[in-house]
């Protein structure tokens, strides 16, 4: 799944030292790979906004198998965003019990289907339609961003809209079981409209099975009128019911100004806090087992811009920034309620990190370039010029001394990760 565990912490363990990283391998694809490669045994999965999922010999890069699962809607016939086309754009998740890879695909009639696929050759064992909260006349103006979960015999497939925040949709998390058959469950964001939920990391679970979710900006921009459950952290059980949430005091301000918390997820600290960072660039730490509601925070410390997925290690929290710097390593101290910023990394370094073989990982997905970074210092150890344009928010794999990222044509693999 997404940085590996369902708590999303995105640290592999016992991997080599950095050296000398260089690309081995460039797979050509159909279509720009949004998400983040799976590494499942000696195959990488990748999904493609062309409704294709390749499986890739890690090795070589060569294609061990092909699915093609529909045609993705052209960027022309949607309403706003900056996808062309749209077609899987959330990491997909596997099922180790059953073998099967799940992905979520919109089509060009701007359906959303789960597919399940067969690990061993693509084969389509499991199809189920997503109908969206808003109606079939608003299916066009969601998009499936985030990745997959899996819990509780469930799939969990979150929701927000197009870049752009054309037209009427609600930020949604649906539950749909992992057989394809059976009632679906929901989550929906009791804004008017918006509050999306499309940070690319998906839903992170908790250790007693708790799911948390952020989620973006709704349409209320008046200060006076009642607070909306936009721009907040919500703690979901997994029948999809809010137990709890969190939203800054300045939430009306931060719909007004686009300044919400929707831009990346919660971290998760130790299971027992939380740390948010959004927009507005402050980090709030958070009780994991009480939200707090509005104001509620335990502390909070200037951070930075955030977008993307966090990465975890021990009690250091490594956050995607932009525009006011590159990625920021965060202390967390929960029972001492404080947040330190232990430093900043450089400023081009705004991809989503992970941690592995004593470096911190993370792109400059402008210039196509992958840094290992010092943990201590945020220092580069080394960087290697990718040769391929990365999407937004870009992420990466890492398996023993490779790593593996999505590219805007397919992927790439370097050595001495």
């Amino acid at each position: 799944m997404y940085n590996r565990t369902p708590d999303r912490a995105g640290a592999a363990t016992g991997g080599p030292a950095p050296s000398a990283p260089q690309v081995t391998w460039r797979a050509s694809l159909d279509g720009a790979v949004y998400g983040q490669p799976l590494l499942i045994g000696s195959l990488v999965i990748a999904a493609t906004e062309n409704d294709s999922v390749y499986a890739l010999d890690s090795a070589t890069g060569n294609v061990a198998w092909h699915a093609r699962l529909g045609t993705p809607a052209p960027l022309s016939s949607l309403p706003c965003g900056n996808i062309d086309p749209l077609g899987i754009t959330g990491t997909p998740i596997y099922d180790q019990s059953s073998g099967i890879v799940y992905a979520v695909a919109e089509t060009s009639d701007f359906r959303h289907t789960l597919f399940g696929l067969s690990i061993t050759n693509g084969a389509v064992k499991v199809s189920r339609y997503i109908p969206t909260p808003d109606g079939p006349a608003n299916e066009k103006n969601f998009q499936q961003r985030p990745a997959l979960a899996i819990a509780s015999g469930r799939v969990y497939v979150a929701f927000g809209g197009l870049y752009g925040d054309c037209g009427q949709y609600h930020g949604a998390v649906v539950g749909v079981p992992l057989t394809g058959g059976g009632p679906l469950i929901q989550f929906v964001v009791p804004a008017g409209r918006e509050g999306a939920i499309w940070g690319t990391a998906g839903p992170v679970a908790g250790p007693d099975g708790s799911l948390y979710v952020s989620s973006g900006n709704g349409d209320q921009t008046n200060g006076g009128q009642s607070y909306d459950g936009s721009d907040s952290v919500s703690r979901l059980t997994p029948g999809l019911r809010r137990v709890s949430f969190f939203a800054p005091a300045s939430w009306a301000d931060d719909n007004a100004r686009d300044l919400d918390l929707g831009s990346t997820q919660p971290a998760l600290v130790s299971g027992n806090w939380l740390l948010i960072t959004g927009k507005r660039g402050t980090g709030y730490l958070l009780n994991a087992a009480q939200l707090g509601g509005i104001g509620g925070q335990l502390a909070q410390a200037p951070v930075c811009q955030a977008y993307g997925a966090p990465a975890v290690s021990g009690n250091v929290v490594y956050v995607p920034c932009q525009f006011d710097g590159g990625i920021t390593a965060v202390e967390v101290d929960g029972p001492g309620q404080r947040l330190t910023v232990k430093w900043h990394g450089p400023d081009n370094a705004n991809g989503s990190p992970v941690v592995g073989g004593g470096a911190v990982w993370v792109t400059d997905w402008n210039s196509g370039t992958l840094y290992a970074l010092s943990p201590d210092t945020g220092t580069p150890l080394h960087q290697v010029s990718l040769g391929a344009k990365l999407p937004h928010f870009s992420s990466l794999s890492l398996d023993g001394s490779h790593a593996y990222l999505g590219t805007l044509t397919g992927v790439v693999a370097v050595a001495g990760a």
